[in-house]
């Protein structure tokens, strides 16, 4: 079954001893209930007790959240799933995992999402997990640190943030499975249609449901793939720290999901348009997208993302700018919304200095490329001529410098 099936019925109409004979919805209803009961305290004793399936209490289980789970192990191609509360608490659960009975150590690729490398630095290393970075696109660095010493995971982005970075991710999962450490995968960029982790050979793929995936700025959500080695100790922890998804959120995650697909044709589309368009203008000095012949990881990329896909997000520097004449740009968008996020249907622009990256040192940011004058856009489905008019004149009303 292909992967635009999967996301419209995956999860959906599930037919139990309970329902056989009786309606099935042909959507998952939200069921809104933090405890389940049963004909007898027996039959409970067994569910909670895992030798029936069944329903107990909501931390551990809830039925609209088990139909995103399915339908995100679907499109993944893993063993399972979990749903969390957030994409930053899904990143935290799969470390967590994957450190569970290994060396207390993380090798994370030195382009992150800002508050990825805060967590590992304010929230890992204080609890006495050592945390190095490295360059995931220099594979050598990558298997010099990994034959260094004793990790219990690499972190990485399938597609880095800000600057659209593509490790050879195949291949560092094989680094470092044989030094004994797994891959950990953000995809929250890629998204399964450009690529699925787990089929390259990571162990734990990670998303913001908040994003592509629900995808009408209306849910904050996470959720970790699991293979099957993981998909244990992932339930446990997930059932003893309870940041379960509530069913709510679950419900409209999955509704966003049933065109997910569709909308991501669309936003790659246009994002290719988008860099095209903005690599000829005089006012931006560089542009970053995945398309791009040029890129500094064009070989994975053509190995990795399918052709003519290659995400909804371009990033660009204004030649000239600093931060007062971003903040002007921005204030002069009439379409594109300047927001926090990314994903949407509508287009969003972000200001990683002030965004995504602030909690990053100045000095920090500008050794990983994230300069002063640089500006996230995450592609919509608006009409493409629309957004370049956007651009266009956003662009205009500032004072190029030579």
């Amino acid at each position: 079954m292909k992967l635009e099936t999967k996301a419209v019925h995956a999860g959906d109409r599930k037919r139990t001893p309970e329902n056989r004979g009786s309606f099935v919805p042909v959507n998952t209803p939200i069921f809104a209930s933090s405890s389940f009961l049963y004909e007898s305290a027996a039959k409970l004793d067994k569910v909670l007790g895992a030798e029936e399936e069944g329903f107990s209490y909501a931390r551990y289980e809830n039925p609209s959240r088990r139909a995103l789970e399915d339908l995100l192990t679907a499109l993944e191609g893993g063993a399972g799933a979990f749903a969390c509360c957030s994409g930053m608490m899904a990143v935290h659960m799969a470390l967590l995992a994957a450190l569970t009975d290994r060396p207390k150590a993380i090798l994370a690729a030195s382009a992150l999402y800002g508050a990825s490398v805060k967590m590992l630095t304010g929230v890992f290393e204080p609890l006495g997990v050592e945390v190095d970075f490295v360059d995931i696109c220099d594979l050598g660095a990558v298997r010099d640190k990994l034959a260094a010493r004793r990790y219990a995971c690499v972190l990485m982005e399938s597609i880095s943030n800000p600057l659209l970075r593509v490790g050879e991710m195949d291949k560092i999962a094989g680094a470092a499975r044989e030094n004994g450490a797994v891959l950990v995968v953000d995809n929250t960029f890629a998204t399964p249609l450009l690529l699925r982790p787990l089929e390259h050979g990571a162990s734990l793929s990670v998303h913001s449901l908040t994003k592509f995936l629900s995808g009408h700025g209306d849910v904050l959500g996470g959720a970790i793939v699991s293979d099957a080695e993981h998909l244990p100790v992932l339930t446990a922890l997930s059932r003893t720290c309870g940041p379960a998804l509530g069913p709510f959120e679950s419900y409209l995650t999955m509704r966003g999901i049933k065109t997910f697909p569709l909308r991501m044709e669309r936003q790659c589309a246009n994002a290719c348009r988008v860099a095209a368009w903005l690599q000829q203008n005089p006012g931006v000095e560089r542009v970053h997208y995945c398309g791009d012949p040029e890129h500094p990881d064009a070989r994975a990329i053509r190995r990795l993302l399918p052709a003519n896909l290659h995400g909804a997000l371009v990033s660009f520097e204004i030649r000239g700018a600093g931060k007062e004449d971003i903040l002007r740009f921005m204030d002069s968008l009439k379409l594109i919304v300047s927001g926090t996020s990314l994903g949407d249907v509508h287009s969003l622009m972000l200001y990683p200095a002030i965004a995504s990256h602030r909690d990053l040192a100045p000095r920090q940011r500008e050794r990983l490329g994230i300069r002063e004058n640089l500006l996230r856009l995450s592609v919509g489905i608006e009409a493409i001529e629309d957004i370049l008019e956007d651009l266009d004149q956003a662009l205009a009303s500032l004072e190029l410098r030579p």
